[in-house]
């Protein structure tokens, strides 16, 4: 799902994003940056004790996840990493 306030995020500003002192919880995904705040898979910024927020979770997910990426699909889209 695509967000309509897209914006282009620098890998930095997307490592706020950590879901500590109730930011919000973003992670990366093939270029794209996907706000997963509202699953309660990610509480406190952590996924599974796997995986931390405000990170590329490209490698990982397409080497690592016992479940294929379009689990991310639910979630929005809102940005996208500046090249």
């Amino acid at each position: 799902m695509i967000g309509e306030d897209m914006q282009e995020f620098t890998i930095e500003e997307v490592a706020k994003y950590n879901g500590k002192d109730e930011e919000k919880v973003y992670v990366i995904y093939d270029g794209n940056v996907y706000d997963v705040s509202d699953s309660d898979f990610w509480g406190g910024g952590e996924h599974m004790g796997l995986h931390e927020a405000g990170t590329d979770l490209t490698e990982a997910l397409n080497l690592e996840a016992p479940h294929e990426v379009d689990a991310l699909e639910s979630y929005p889209v809102v940005g996208t990493i500046k090249k």
